[in-house]
């Protein structure tokens, strides 16, 4: 059996006159002069559609921008554990250096209105921010021979 579309053998038959989709229509030249016109702005209407979700998915909320700032609190920490490890073992780890500089050089979120993690979040940044100055005097220290 052939389907043909909404006239189909089978289809429900609706008491209300058939309006041309946006774009489709099975009427004569004047319904597709008419159909023609609407196309732009049917097509117009979908563009500012899709711009309007690509906006709300660029809104970050206030949870989703805590969860980034202790995200990225916890890979400093993470890259200061890497660092007193390699220290201990007596090696000048220069790629737990790198890692820790590039971690810091991240953007950091601000946690919004929690200033109790905001200062948290300053101390970890100070504590590498620190250690990659002491890495930086150990290595002038070596280079003049003191």
């Amino acid at each position: 059996m052939k389907i043909t579309g909404p006239t189909a053998p089978g289809a429900p038959s609706s008491a209300r006159p058939s309006r041309p989709a946006s774009g489709f229509s099975l009427g004569g030249a004047s319904s597709a002069a008419a159909t023609g016109a609407a196309a732009p702005a049917a097509s117009a209407a979908g563009v500012s559609d899709v711009s309007a979700l690509m906006a709300l998915q660029g809104v970050e909320g206030p949870l989703e921008r805590r969860r980034r700032a202790v995200k990225r609190g916890g890979g400093l920490l993470d890259r200061l554990d890497e660092l007193k490890l390699a220290l201990l073992g007596g090696e000048a780890d220069e790629a737990a250096l790198q890692r820790l500089a590039r971690a810091l050089q991240e953007e950091r979120p601000e946690a919004g209105d929690e200033s109790g993690l905001n200062a948290v979040l300053d101390e970890i940044d100070l504590r590498a921010s620190v250690e990659l100055a002491k890495a930086d005097m150990r290595r002038a220290d070596r280079r003049t021979g003191s």
